[in-house]
Order: structure tokens, then sequence, then C-alpha cells
């Protein structure tokens, strides 16, 4: 019996592997076009190293043209969730990240390369896993998970740095065709193994389009291409779609880079042109050093001990981009923060072009970092929040807080509603206009608290109190809030004319009424014009950080602000 005949045992179905070679020719792209794939899991919320990597892959192809694709890999059945692959989808579009080809759904896609989904093409795999076995490239396997750990434990009884099934620990790797189809006619379960031709000193280079000349030990594993359920690993899939989409380019974190000696080896045998790999080093979260029972481990001079590791899920709830959206954290904050993350220049970038758009940048690869990964810094990405925020026009912000607030906070949805009242308000310094932009909002869950002394049902919540300027007695606020209502006020002056009078009243109640006149004789006042706005701003907002005074007075409106001054007066005797 030959090998050819007993591949046509195993997969009497398959068809010749020469049929998808001509179903998906290459692709008719621009000289220099980039194909690349995001190909997560449908396994739960998508990690925020994967959207770094959709976002890098966004700029390359808005950049070089070409094609990038959403390729689900679920060949591991038992961690799919319900709605996996709809749930990336969603996520990914609240990042504005879209793609040119792939799943559009649990089981809708576009594109002439599918499916896209892995699970839906197990018959291209087993079509090449046939050609394999034919080649002698690949055998059945009658391994037991006893037989498994026994060798196991017999490697490492001998002190072996290889531990795995290869070689001579490969029981079933020179199985003749016919024993093995003996097997396999009396109902024997059968995974079927890639032959390595990889050896012990061996060795591979490869140039990544990161990290540069990458050498390694060459691949030795006889590792599983086809499973037992007749679904193909990971690695194998990976071969064959990549080549059958027709990838050029296969962008991943530096994880994978130990199974590039797989991957190359898998390609070569297979005939197939190898993609351009793209290794990017993964994010990475500070977190303190522990001792057994959760005690900080603490360094010479008394402060905790620290380490770097990788930001997880599991531990961490800014690893899923689910996150950012209940914080409220604007989709365009965090692409700016990544991308500042994923190109060491961008941030000079962006100084020089700061209404341009984030893909215009001209992103490279060989500005990512080649070592160790970025440090999270949820700090930074408030920085970068807050400067993004600060551009937005004031429609634009609050038609996005609302449609957070309609989902995460049904009071400030409510308060929104007045929209004129809501634009005017956040019109205030802030927006494309504006040379010195406000930049004390972050994310839309700040938003209630920065807005509420708008509101009176907020504003007179309990506890509120009024934190005037220490330079003024009782009396002199007690005296100053009335006599602006009665003589100095009025809606309708414009700001000159409203600051004018301010500096009469502060005057009149023996206040300088010019800054610069208070600096050059500091004890013939007790204050000055600017003191005296702060007492008018924390009586009508309870706060001495606010934006401009006079803009606020006019979006509070007339009956707002005596009603506020004349309470924060009868207040001072209490």
């Amino acid at each position: 019996m030959t090998f050819k005949e007993l591949a046509d045992l195993i997969f009497p179905d398959a068809r010749d592997i020469s049929y998808y070679e001509e179903k998906y020719p290459e692709r008719d792209l621009p000289e220099g076009a980039i194909v690349t794939r995001f190909a997560p899991s449908p396994t739960g919320s998508v990690h925020i190293g994967a959207l770094e990597q959709c976002i890098v892959e966004t700029a390359l192809i808005k950049n070089k043209g070409g094609v990038l694709m959403l390729r689900i890999e679920d060949t591991d059945q038992k961690r799919k969730v319900e709605n996996g692959v709809k749930g990336i989808i969603d996520s990914l579009k609240d990042f504005d990240i879209t793609f040119d080809e792939g799943m559009t759904d649990e089981q809708t896609s576009k594109g002439a390369y599918g499916p896209y989904i892995q699970s839906q093409r197990r018959e291209i795999y087993q079509a090449f896993a046939k050609y394999l076995i034919s080649i002698e490239r690949a055998y059945p396997c009658f391994a037991t998970p006893e037989e498994l750990e026994d060798l196991r434990k017999r490697q490492e009884a001998q002190g072996l740095d290889n531990i795995g099934y290869y070689g001579e620990w490969a029981l079933y790797r020179e199985l003749a065709p016919e024993e093995a189809a003996a097997r396999i006619k009396k109902g024997e379960p059968y995974v079927i193994r890639f032959k390595s031709m990889g050896k012990p000193d061996g060795r591979i280079t490869c140039k990544d389009m990161i990290k540069g000349q990458i050498e390694m030990p060459q691949n030795m594993l006889d590792i599983v291409i086809i499973k037992g359920d007749g679904l193909p690993t990971y690695h194998f899939a990976h071969a064959v779609d990549d080549h059958l989409m027709r990838t050029t380019h296969v962008i991943r974190s530096s994880e994978w880079a130990p199974s590039l000696p797989l991957h190359l080896e898998l390609f070569k045998t297979l005939g197939f042109k190898v993609p351009k790999y793209c290794h990017y080093a993964p994010m990475l979260k500070l977190d303190v050093k522990r001792t057994e029972d959760g005690t900080p481990v603490l360094n010479e001079d008394g402060s905790e001990a620290t380490f770097k590791r990788k930001i997880s899920k599991r531990k961490d709830p800014e690893a899923a981009v689910d996150y950012y959206y209940k914080e409220g954290i604007p989709s365009e904050s965090v692409k700016e923060y990544l991308m500042t993350i994923a190109n060491s220049d961008f941030e000079a970038w962006r100084e020089q072009n700061p209404a341009a758009d984030l893909y215009d940048f001209p992103f490279s690869l060989k500005k990512m970092s080649t070592t160790e990964g970025a440090l999270f810094d949820m700090d930074k990405l408030m920085d970068v929040s807050r400067n993004v925020i600060s551009g937005f026009p004031a429609e634009k912000l609050v038609d996005d807080v609302s449609c957070w607030a309609a989902r995460y906070d049904e009071t400030l949805a409510g308060l929104l509603k007045d929209k004129s009242t809501a634009v005017k308000f956040f019109g205030i310094e802030r927006g494309p206009e504006m040379k010195k932009k406000r930049k004390d909002i972050g994310k839309w869950s700040e938003v209630k608290d920065y807005i509420s002394y708008l509101y009176d049902e907020l504003f007179y919540a309990p506890g509120l109190s009024y934190d005037y300027p220490e330079n003024f007695e009782k009396e002199t606020i007690a005296r100053l809030l009335p006599l602006y209502l009665e003589k100095y006020y009025a809606v309708q002056d414009d700001a000159g004319q409203w600051f004018e009078k301010v500096k009469d009243l502060s005057e009149e109640i023996g206040y300088a009424r010019e800054v610069k006149l208070w600096r050059k004789d500091k004890e013939a006042w007790p204050g000055h014009v600017g003191d005296v706005c702060m007492v008018l701003r924390v009586a009508l907002t309870g706060r001495r950080n606010t934006p401009d005074l006079y803009q606020i007075m006019q979006v509070m409106g007339e009956k707002t602000v005596r009603e506020r001054l004349a309470k924060a007066a009868a207040a001072i005797g209490r």
C-alpha cells in the first residue's frame, strides 16, 4: 500500500489541492498593496492588544492600499461563546474598525476568498492534509493520552531540553501505511500529524518586518494538523488560510514569534509563498510583587517592588475593549493613545497636524518597538483623551455623551435632552476653532459631575458648600452679592461691559479693579477683581474652577443667575 492510497483511505472525498489554487487565484491589486487579516477566536471580548493590531493594520491599508480581512479562527469549538463573532464585530465598530472582506455576522460574510470562518473550511484543510500524507510529510497518529503522558515523563526523567512528540519519540511516525490502514479500518481513533524534518542543532533565519533578521532553532515537533474531530489546529489552518487568501503580511504579537520555525516549515513543505511576518511587542502592565498571602513586597527604601507583565483580561478590566465604552472613553481617544504606543514618532506628527485624520499619519512598521512592549498607562490615556475631547465641536460632544448616557446614566441622559443648553455650555472654551482649549473632560462618566452646577436638581444636592476665597470676610460677601444684583448685573451686557462692571463692583467694596494695581501694592487692597470674580463663580457654581464665567452666566440665563446669587447671599448668615 502506498501513502497516496493511505491518503485516499483517510480523505476519500477530498479534492486535489489544484482545485483550490484555481478557485483562489492571486489577487489583482496595485503593486505594493498589502493584504492582511485580523483573525480572532470567538471566545469573548476583544483584547486591547488586538485593537492595537487592527489600528496598525488599518493604518497600513489606508497608506498603501490593499485588503483588510476579518477571519474567525474557531477550530477550538470548546472555547467558542454564543454570538462571539457578532461581539467581535460590534466591539470593533465602536472604534470605527471596518473590514474589506470577511465575516459580517455570525454566518454571513463578504468577499471572494471565503469562507472566512475556519469551521466552514474543513474540506479545504483536509485536501491539503491529504496532499501532505501522499508525499509522506504527514501521517496518522494513534497515540493515546496515556502513551503521550508516559512519553513526556520519560523525556523529563532523561533531562531532555526538547519535550514533545518528535523524531525517535514519535511513536507512529514510521508506521507502515498498511498497518495504519488496518488500524483505521478497525475504528481506532487517530489524529493527523505533520512530519517535521527539523534537526536538534538546525537553525532557521527569517526577516521580520519589525524585528529585522531573526535566527531561531528549527522546528522539530510533529505537531497535530488535523484533530480527531476533523478540524485543523491553529498552526495548520493559519498556513493554508494565509496562502489561499493571498495574505501578504501577517501582523501579530511577538508572543507568536516562537511558532515561526513551524510556520515557515509548513509553508515551504506545502510549496506556499511565505508572507511577510511582522511581530510587534505586546502591551505590558506594571504590577506589584506580592508574597503568597498577597502582602506587597517592599524595596529597601520602603517602596513597593514592581514587575512588568502582559496586560491580561483576567486581571485587568482595561484589557478588554468593552471597558472603554462602558467608562465613556471616546474611541477617538483610545485609538490616538494606541497609535502613540505603536509608532514612536506619532506624537510629534500630531503636534504638527492637530486637525488631521489619524490615518493620515505615515505609519511605518519599522517604527514599532522591537524589544519590550510599551507599558499601558491609564494616566497617559486620560491626558490624550482630554486633549482629543477638547477639540470636539460642541454638538458632537453632546451627541456622543447622550449616546453613552442612554445606556449607562439615565439621569445624565435626561439632562442632555435640552440639547441647545448643553451645546452652548460645551461650546465654552472648547472646539477646533479655539487656540487654547479646556481639557477638563477625559471620559463621559465624568460629564455629569462636570455639568452638575448647570442644573438646580444637581446643584442643590445635600452637601452643597461655598468655598469662597480666603481674603473675603463673610460680611463682605454678604454685601457683595446683593450689590452686584441690584447695581451691576445686566444680562444684555456683552463680555467687555460685564467685566467693566465687575471692576466697578470691586472698587466699590474696596478691592483693586486691576490685578496689576494690586500686585504693585498688595498692602493697599485685600484683593483684586479676579478675587471678586471668584466669589461670583463660587456663588453661581459651587466651584473655583469652571469655564469662562461670563459665558456660564449667559448659558444659565437671568432667572437662574438671580436665584443662585440670592440664595448664596442668604446662606452666608447660616
